[in-house]
């Protein structure tokens, strides 16, 4: 099933009518929910009936609002995931802290991984250096791994000069799309019945997306890739807002079938969530994407 990421940038009145967003502006667009991933409300100029809104939730549509700077803002879901919510839950409170580690190996792996192959084209002896910390990540990366990774990673993406830490146009640039993509993976989490708050290895008691954290690790280079593919810039544009939504339209590669991106988002994170209640490593589908 195609899904499609609807952004909403100017002035308009959005309402349900007849199981079709309909886009009131200077003129009107229809557009069927069954087709709707996510919907951004980017602009603080629109309106829209709570009936739209019930409408959006009980089809477990995502729906980000975002502030005056167009940034996002705030992301709803519903309150009701599943029918087995409750017991979903109770498995997560329940999840082995053996599990946990092997799982979160796993997305380390499959993180680390995936930086090394971003850098295979450009600095294939980068490349090859983080291949190696991939393959000598202990349970649960306690010798850090990941940190280690990331610092000759991003490095060689943006220069020796460049800090996550800085407030710059590059990491306005990866705040925005990594904001899109954990909306993503919080809606999936919720429709799976589980919660948000608790994680695998994240455990901050003010994210109340713990467990979104730690499943976006291994998908963040999407949006790297994306952001790199500029080059240098000194401004972040709505155009390039706008690039790194349509990375939720790219394709992938997963269990030897080409798909969506947002299709294999659904079948990875589920994935995820059951070898931790089933305690199973295997069951873990990852993607793979160029």
């Amino acid at each position: 099933m195609s899904w499609r990421i609807v952004v909403i940038s100017k002035r308009a009145k959005l309402e349900y009518k007849m199981n079709y967003l309909v886009v009131r502006d200077t003129e009107m667009l229809r557009i069927h929910l069954s087709e709707i991933h996510t919907l951004i409300i980017e602009s603080t100029a629109v309106s829209l009936t709570a009936m739209l809104v019930a409408q959006l939730q009980e089809r477990k549509i995502n729906i980000i609002f975002c502030d005056n700077h167009r940034n996002p803002l705030s992301n709803v879901l519903p309150l009701y995931g599943c029918h087995n919510a409750t017991e979903k839950v109770k498995s997560q409170i329940a999840w082995k802290r053996e599990i946990k580690d092997q799982v979160w190996t796993r997305i380390i792996y499959e993180k680390i991984t995936n930086q090394a192959n971003v850098l295979k084209q450009t600095r294939p002896d980068l490349a090859e250096k983080l291949t190696g910390y991939a393959s000598s990540i202990t349970a649960g990366d306690r010798t850090n791994r990941e940190a280690h990774a990331a610092k000759v990673y991003f490095n060689a993406l943006f220069g020796n000069e460049f800090s996550r830490h800085k407030d710059s146009p590059i990491n306005a640039a990866l705040n925005y799309g990594y904001t899109i993509l954990l909306s993503a993976i919080n809606r999936e989490i919720v429709i799976n019945g589980y919660l948000t708050q608790l994680g695998i290895f994240h455990d901050n008691a003010f994210n109340q997306f713990n467990l979104s954290s730690d499943l976006i690790e291994p998908l963040r280079s999407l949006i790297d890739k994306e952001v790199v593919s500029w080059g240098s810039f000194e401004e972040f544009t709505s155009n390039q807002k706008m690039r790194l939504v349509d990375v939720m339209n790219c394709q992938v590669n997963m269990a030897d079938k080409r798909m969506q991106f947002v299709n294999a988002l659904g079948i990875y994170c589920r994935s995820v969530l059951e070898s931790l209640s089933e305690q199973n490593l295997d069951l873990i589908q990852c993607m793979e994407y160029e």
